[in-house]
């Protein structure tokens, strides 16, 4: 997302394929396939459209940040990975790119929609922004992909949602359709994602917050003071991308109320549920954060009130060796469903598992639709005071629940932010330690290397998709060192 949203809260890439688990052997174990690179030289090296008039924007150019995955359900070998491509250190990036994989993820091309003027965006096609960001795809059960933008103005002024669809499995992207765009420095749209229904592929759901400000948006001891609401956004379609409604505000606060990353998922039954982070009051006497959901029974057409899932504690990430703050996932839950029972799993960062320490990983599930959820466990593995963070969840064909998450276990006082990520598969009840695998998907990579935006960023959140029993991560490294490449975007298929 855009740095200034999230003003409220606070060489050589070591390709270590380590197959080590830790966890009962009961649970079984998996393997982890050899590192797929998915994204290459940045097509937008050369546009010099996004920096801001004043001169501050600094560009990451080769860097790729935020990615997020869909897999072709009328074809598992189809696969489209997007992610930020060149991050601006003051929000978004020179564009949107999709990688497509037609053989399972194990050759890439890239292709983009026309979400900024650097990927093609022209005032006659709808993509006259300067930069965009959030990406987020999704394939409906026909087979037709939808890639969805926040795409804004260099000063972020003005903001917008934009929805491109491609019926050729992610090779070529029709023009953009606006959901909504605005010029204001009072309001923002920020945070937006897409789901198509797997129950019918004329629906096709996106959701995003737009936030309402007291006073101009530049105003930062405004943002800090939580003086201000948080609407949650929705837009559908119900011919399949023909066209779209108006978007509506399905949550609309009166109260000290700010909403962020939510996230639409579709139970069997054709229930939609909106998960999503909620700062509710101001100041000393705020109430907190707290994970929550909003059903609708109706395809889109209402919606309940809120429901808490729980409380979140996040107290961030830090560079263990500088203090230099980590741009994480630290306000961004996520939410799966298991498909053949209707099983709601979400995870998030939070602290309560070492006493405001640091972050953990924290999991819950609810069996009923949401109404109801289990207590919060620790479903990381890490022993030591390292923090673990940027959490991903899914749920593969037979029942196994993957979870996905950064940390910092090998970090040694040397130079650099030695950093891992890792994957935790689930059999059987997961709030059993015994039922838990870890097994160590990449790295170490340096953090340090990471482009700056509000700390060393490789992401807001990571992609996490299943193909029958196997997981698919896509997720991003640094590479130590080497400031004209920063990052690359990286896929692995890790199953039994």
């Amino acid at each position: 997302m855009f740095s200034i949203r999230k003003a409220i809260w606070r060489g050589t890439i070591v390709f270590a394929l380590v197959f080590m688990a830790v966890g009962s052997a009961a649970a079984g174990s998996v393997t982890v396939s050899p590192l797929t690179l998915v994204s290459g030289p940045s097509p937008f090296a050369g546009c010099t459209i996004g920096g801001r008039s004043d001169g501050s924007s600094v560009v990451y150019v080769n860097s790729e940040v935020e990615p997020w995955v869909a897999v072709n359900p009328t074809n598992p070998n189809n696969i489209i990975g997007v992610f930020q491509q060149d991050r601006w250190n003051d929000g978004g990036a020179h564009g949107l790119v999709a990688a497509v994989s037609h053989d399972g993820g194990a050759t890439w091309s890239r292709t983009w929609a026309h979400f900024s003027f650097c990927s093609g965006g022209t005032a006659a096609n709808g993509g006259d922004f300067d930069r965009a960001s959030d990406p987020w795809v999704t394939f409906s059960p026909n087979g037709d992909a939808y890639q969805i933008s926040l795409s804004a103005s260099a000063d972020l002024l003005t903001s917008a949602i934009l929805v491109s669809r491609s019926g050729d499995g992610g090779d070529t992207w029709s023009e953009p359709t606006t959901l909504i765009r605005e010029t204001s420095a009072f309001n923002f749209n920020d945070k937006e994602s897409i789901t198509a229904d797997p129950t019918n592929a004329n629906y096709v759901y996106a959701v995003w917050d737009r936030s309402r400000f007291p006073s101009d948006q530049a105003n930062f001891n405004a943002l800090r003071s939580f003086a201000f609401r948080g609407d949650i956004m929705f837009s559908r379609t119900t011919n399949g991308g023909a066209s779209w409604e108006p978007a509506r505000a399905i949550f609309h606060p009166m109260g000290l109320e700010f909403t962020i990353a939510n996230q639409i998922i579709v139970l069997p039954n054709g229930t939609l549920v909106d998960v999503f982070t909620n700062f509710k009051g101001s100041g000393i006497n705020a109430p907190g954060v707290f994970v929550e959901l909003m059903r609708s029974t109706d395809k889109g057409a209402t919606w309940s009130d809120p429901i808490i899932v729980e409380h979140l504690r996040t107290v961030g990430v830090t560079d263990p060796d500088t203090g230099q703050g980590v741009r994480t996932g630290d306000i961004i839950p996520d939410v799966a469903v298991d498909p053949a029972n209707g099983t709601l799993y979400v995870v998030w960062q939070d602290s309560r598992f070492s006493g405001g320490a640091h972050d953990d990983i924290a999991f819950s599930q609810s069996t009923d639709g949401g109404f109801t959820w289990s207590d919060p466990v620790k479903i990381n593995q890490t022993t030591n005071n390292a923090a673990a963070f940027t959490a991903s969840v899914e749920v593969a064909a037979d029942g196994t629940l993957g979870v996905t998450y950064y940390d910092f276990r090998n970090n040694t006082p040397a130079a650099g932010v030695p950093s891992d990520y890792w994957i935790i598969h689930c059999h059987g009840t997961c709030t059993n330690p015994a039922n838990l695998l870890e097994t160590h998907v990449a790295g170490p990579f340096d953090m340090e290397t990471a482009p700056v935006a509000r700390g060393f960023f490789v992401g807001d959140y990571e992609g996490l998709t299943s193909a029958g029993n196997n997981f698919m991560p896509l997720f991003i490294q640094a590479y130590s060192g080497n400031t004209s490449n920063r990052t690359d975007a990286y896929f692995v298929t890790v199953g039994p």
